[in-house]
């Protein structure tokens, strides 16, 4: 076994409703490296039999068992089982802080059950961000050979454009860069950034957000020695010899950068979240309630994720 793959991985297993379970079971066996899936053993036993994954898993694999709060039901939510999902994140984050594993990879949650819970959760990034007391934390979507950031993750559109501030941008620039050397081992990153409007505002015809409040970032990163380039126009920064300029694309929102990305590279791409004190890496797709259990659901993404959380760690 590779230096790589010796780090111990802690691996979330997600929804129990949904396929998080099984395509965990399948990454492990698909990556040689040294992992602890946390969540409860009999379901884990159970989908591992039902869909034919392989059972008992090979010493290299151990499980933190976190019992559910009831049984879990392929394709059925339940909100008595949010505290589990987040009991999942909350004991994996803890392990990694303490220095007993290396890395993070998580498989779905399904928000909407947690929130019906009666707890407020956007997302792992921003609950990640809170529970490790970390200022600013920035999504990266890899995939497809792209790398795609985002200025904002969750949020309603029309929120977006207060959210976009010189001080954030700032941020997330300074940590895109530093995460972008220290773990994709990048000496000078380029970093393309795009505008918020069509054709990045058209020259304050429609909009001025990428004068009054892009430009003015930009400029500021370059002068701080971030090679960051634009306001871009979005719809055409994603063309091959625009990209070809970059290591790496800061879009403004969620659906402007990501419906690139995911069509590049679907069903492999993961999600980075860049500034934590360790390595996180995600699948970059939901829970597929109506495929789990049923055997079908493709791995693809859990098994990149996991490789790539294996390399991050040592870039």
């Amino acid at each position: 076994m590779s230096a790589i793959h010796q780090v111990r991985i802690a691996i979330t297993t997600g929804e129990p409703a949904g396929i998080g379970p099984e395509i965990s079971l399948r990454a492990v066996l698909a990556v040689d490296a040294v992992c602890v899936l946390l969540g409860d053993a009999a379901l884990l036993e159970q989908r591992a039999r039902a869909v034919g994954s392989g059972w008992p898993l090979p010493p290299r694999v151990s499980i933190d068992h976190v019992p559910l709060a009831v049984p879990a039901k392929p394709g059925v939510l339940d909100t008595r089982n949010a505290g589990y999902v987040l009991a999942l994140l909350d004991r994996a984050v803890d392990a990694c802080v303490r220095g007993e594993a290396g890395a993070l990879v998580t498989a779905p949650v399904q928000k909407s059950v947690i929130n019906d819970a009666g707890v407020p959760f956007t997302g792992h990034t921003e609950y990640l961000a809170r529970k490790t007391g970390t200022p600013h934390v920035v999504m990266l979507l890899v995939g497809g050979m792209l790398r795609v950031a985002l200025a904002t993750t969750h949020l309603r559109l029309a929120d977006v454009p207060a959210a976009i501030t010189r001080a954030s941008l700032a941020a997330t620039l300074d940590v895109l860069q530093r995460d972008l050397r220290a773990r994709f081992g990048i000496a000078m990153p380029r970093i393309g950034v795009t505008g918020l409007n069509p054709h990045a505002g058209e020259g304050g015809h429609l909009g001025r957000e990428e004068i009054d409040v892009i430009a003015p970032a930009i400029a500021a990163a370059r002068a701080r020695g971030i090679d960051a380039i634009g306001p871009l126009p979005a719809d055409t920064v994603f063309v091959p010899n625009q990209l070809a300029r970059f290591d790496a694309v800061l879009a403004m929102f969620h659906d402007q950068g990501l419906p690139v990305l995911k069509h590049a590279s679907f069903g492999h791409g993961v999600n980075v979240t860049l500034g934590l004190p360790f390595v996180r890496a995600s699948v970059d797709h939901g829970t597929a309630l109506d495929l789990a259990g049923t055997g079908t659901a493709d791995a693809g993404s859990m098994i990149a994720a996991l490789q790539l959380a294996a390399q991050l760690v040592h870039p």
